[in-house]
């Protein structure tokens, strides 16, 4: 029976509450600081008696320092909306924002997205991804699991669980890695002979001979050309996100690079400026000749190209030589494959924009046994000098070919 005195020996947190039919229960509250969203809430639940009004709260508390109590009405949908909108928004680019929001939205919420936070399980996750790996590439399903993972071990470091269901058996498929398609020096030949028929063709010879990605050639203005120290500057590249085109800083700082073009570019871009400011100014109304901060590649207009029509064109001349399957990006793996050839790595890690040469060696192994051997055979000439046309090696003469030597003498 709950008397007056009861009510004042009541313990903290716990509140005597009369309900419409007359009889008494007990609420347990506990207060705690939101992580995500930084504010201050309140739990609550209720019990029946004093005692297991007592023992709930105690475990409210408990579960409060674990770091379940927060998320404990939270849904793994609810979660990864506030971990996109709260959290991924403002550390990385808008491109990897995109593509975690679809993977959440397509995905992960689709088949998860309805279990609470607290109560999911790695069979859960595994489950997915075999039931994804049925009409999904392992790639794809790879980039799911990043995406998830990134967002449960925000979770983690956050408080809001103690630890990340994925670190406790989930295992992530294993996908191949893509293969690149290289071009031979006659391929590439080929297929500039077919390309000169279009208006991209400037484009496509730039990007074969200097091995600069799309989005940096689609960014280039004509002040980040020199064509008197034959080198193109690369300082920003375009990104194409929601159907916009904009432009941002290169992902790294080894991006961010003076390239050095041949003698036949240098005279190619002095002739397609030529031709830009020529049609420029058929245009109607006229437009001024183009200013170090027009685009080099771009349409008539000065507007920029779209990545995908670039794309788009550079796989209708390759299926008309024969080449279907290589990509544009591949004219960079082409370019790496032929100089890594002819210089040492660590330039060609410069002139590429990698991270370190250790990358380069790892992306273009199959390079490094050719550079070994040119650079045996360097060693040798210095040494020796050049070896004679022959088939026949220097060898050592035996030790009776030494005895006869040393008695006729």
């Amino acid at each position: 029976m709950v008397t007056e005195n009861t009510i004042e020996q009541l313990p903290k947190g716990i509140h005597l509450r009369i309900q419409k039919d007359g009889t008494h229960v007990f609420d347990c509250t506990v207060s705690y600081r939101d992580t995500m969203s930084g504010k201050w809430k309140l739990k609550t639940k209720t019990a029946p008696s004093i005692g297991k009004a007592m023992k709930l709260r105690a475990e409210m508390v408990t579960q409060l320092k674990n770091g379940y109590s927060q998320s404990s009405k939270t849904t793994v949908k609810l979660y990864m909306e506030e971990w996109l909108d709260g959290v991924v928004k403002a550390t990385v680019g808008g491109k990897t924002h995109e593509l975690y929001e679809y993977m959440t939205r397509v995905h992960i919420v689709p088949t998860l997205g309805n279990i609470q936070l607290n109560q999911l399980r790695p069979a859960q996750i595994q489950s997915l991804y075999s039931k994804k790996l049925e009409t999904l590439s392992p790639r794809t399903v790879q980039l799911i699991h990043v995406c998830f993972h990134k967002a449960l071990a925000h979770a983690v470091k956050s408080e809001i669980l103690t630890k990340n269901p994925m670190d406790c058996g989930v295992i992530q498929p294993k996908a191949e890695r893509h293969e690149m398609n290289f071009m031979d020096e006659k391929k590439i030949s080929q297929f500039l002979n077919e390309a000169r028929k279009t208006e991209y063709y400037e484009l496509f010879y730039t990007s074969l001979f200097t091995g600069a990605r799309r989005g940096e050639l689609l960014s280039l203005r004509w002040g980040d050309v020199d064509l008197d120290e034959r080198t193109i500057s690369i300082n920003r590249t375009m990104q194409f996100l929601n159907n916009k085109i904009s432009f941002k800083s290169p992902k790294t700082s080894g991006s961010r690079r003076a390239i050095p073009i041949c003698r036949t570019n240098v005279a190619l871009l002095n002739a397609h400026r030529k031709e830009q400011d020529s049609k420029r100014n058929f245009l109607e109304p006229k437009l001024d000749p183009a200013t170090d901060s027009d685009l080099v590649f771009c349409h008539v207009d000065g507007k920029p190209y779209l990545p995908r029509t670039i794309s788009h064109c550079w796989f209708k001349i390759a299926h008309r030589c024969g080449l279907d399957g290589v990509r544009l990006h591949d004219a960079r793996h082409s370019f790496a494959s032929i100089m890594g050839k002819r210089v040492p790595l660590k330039m060609l890690s410069e002139i590429l924009g990698h991270s370190s040469a250790a990358f380069t060696a790892n992306q273009y192994q199959h390079i490094l046994p050719g550079m070994a051997r040119d650079a045996i055979d360097i060693y040798e000439e210095a040494i020796i000098g050049k070896p004679k046309e022959s088939t026949e090696p220097d060898v050592k003469p035996s030790a009776p070919q030494r005895a006869e030597v040393a008695v006729s003498a």
